[in-house]
């Protein structure tokens, strides 16, 4: 039997690069983004961890983690100070860490509407401990959002570095991506000046409709360079992988879905030298 060795941790950065992973249109491929984005760089020798924020738990759910079986979550950290090295553990099979959600993230806003630090509990809780905080312990943090402008977007938001936007290439593609950036600047000017749009990642492209290049195209001349040139297309392999609790590249390597995602991986990080090399 031949065992294989895990890639080394590529030396990025002193601390995480976070992302969160944002677009309040539901059925998008955000979750589906977060989990293969998140598989993607951890074959490539990123240690990442991706924190279910979605009370949905669509990426929790999808790598086998189901009712009790979630143990800590992404809830305990907002509202009980719980570390989030406590919840993290390694997704199957995908070759990076995953912190679940809980369905009752989704009272977390009359829960915390009275508390002061109501929009930085995530902030706080990923810088914790200093040198050994979370931030210092990944390559990245991908934060899977819920699909609204709510706190728990708003909390991501204010401990982010950047927001990836996933749009689906339809007719009301652009519809909503007003308002994210709209609240991407409110943030930027209130709660975290640092806050960037990383880039937009068109998703569910169907080569053979032509509705779907329209959308590319206008897209992209609406967007320019913030619009990634990794297109994800439509893909049933992709979307069987959560029935099996994997991620797609993990579930099938060379399908047309994960062959995208490892080139969004290459291209994120394609965008990471160049900004540390200006």
């Amino acid at each position: 039997m031949t065992v294989k060795t895990p890639p080394a941790r590529h030396p990025m950065h002193s601390s995480a690069r976070v992302l969160a992973i944002a677009n309040q249109k539901g059925g998008v491929g955000k979750t589906t983004t977060a989990v293969n984005l998140s598989a993607a760089l951890g074959k490539l020798g990123r240690k990442v961890l991706l924190i279910d924020l979605d009370p949905q738990g669509n990426a929790s759910t999808g790598l086998g983690l189901v009712g009790p079986e979630r143990g800590p979550d992404s809830y305990r950290i907002l509202t009980e100070d719980l570390p989030p090295a406590a919840a993290a553990r390694p997704a199957p099979g995908g070759g990076f860490d995953l912190i679940p959600a809980s369905p009752e993230l989704a009272g977390l806003d009359a829960e915390l509407a009275q508390a002061e630090d109501r929009a930085h509990r995530l902030t706080r809780a990923l810088r914790a401990g200093g040198s050994a905080s979370v931030v210092s312990s990944y390559d990245y943090i991908f934060i899977d959002c819920p699909p609204s402008l709510n706190l728990l977007t708003v909390n991501a938001m204010a401990a982010a570095d950047r927001v990836l936007v996933p749009l689906q290439c339809e007719f009301f593609a652009l519809e909503g991506l007003t308002q994210l950036l709209a609240t991407v600047k409110r943030v930027r000017g209130g709660l975290n000046p640092g806050l960037a749009v990383e880039g937009i990642v068109l998703t569910m492209y169907d080569r053979r409709n032509n509705l779907s290049a329209q959308v590319a195209q206008d897209v992209r001349r609406n967007l320019g360079d913030a619009v990634f040139q990794t297109i994800i297309p439509r893909n049933v392999r992709l979307s069987e992988a959560p029935s099996h609790a994997l991620s797609g590249l993990d579930y099938d390597p060379h399908c047309a879905g994960s062959v995208a995602y490892r080139a969004l991986a290459a291209e994120l990080l394609a965008r990471e030298e160049r900004r540390r090399a200006a």
